[in-house]
């Protein structure tokens, strides 16, 4: 049985999707961890036809925007990939808390690992018209702002805010949509 109520109907046509570090914890506040994120996405990237419009990593979730043949099953192998990633770099480190958090969020039934770092889905959103790819675009590039994190929201390194404004980003971003 399904776990969510949330489908990908139009595989190929842009999403707005929200993952979510497991139990809130905040796990982007190292550089690192978010250039496992970075990474992850520019694989998918070059390997996927994997197309981002839109995004922004906060110290507990991230949002975004993107499309690819089949983007339910890359959004899995993203999230699949990045908490290995994730945990070795935990490891490495000896970020014991964050392990020992980690380890204790854990739902029962995710038997297979030892920690979970995502919960589950990504509740995408079909971007169906050019109002709705521009609301999103905003709510993700101001949820920095709305937070106080920056005045205004291409300051934010982690967004894609930066390559609408004519800035050099940190991952290419497709903004003919």
């Amino acid at each position: 049985m399904p776990r969510s109520r949330y489908r990908i109907t139009q595989k190929n046509y842009p999403h707005f999707m929200t993952a979510t570090v497991n139990h809130w914890l905040p796990l982007f506040t190292r550089t690192q961890t978010v250039d496992i994120v970075l990474d992850s996405w520019r694989f998918l990237q070059r390997e996927a036809d994997f197309e981002i419009y839109g995004y922004v990593i906060l110290e507990n979730h991230l949002h975004l925007i993107a499309s690819s043949q089949d983007i339910g099953h890359d959004m899995q192998r993203f999230k699949s990939y990045s908490a290995r990633r994730i945990i070795d770099y935990l490891e490495q480190s000896e970020a014991k808390r964050m392990l020992e958090m980690l380890a204790m969020f854990k739902r029962v039934h995710k038997i297979e690992s030892q920690y979970q770092v995502w919960e589950e889905g990504n509740h995408p959103q079909l971007l169906e018209s050019e109002q709705m790819m521009r609301q999103k675009l905003d709510y993700i590039h101001q949820n920095p702002v709305k937070r106080g994190y920056v005045d205004v929201p291409e300051h934010w390194r982690y967004s894609s805010a930066r390559d609408y404004a004519g800035q050099a980003g940190l991952i290419d971003v497709v903004k003919a949509w």
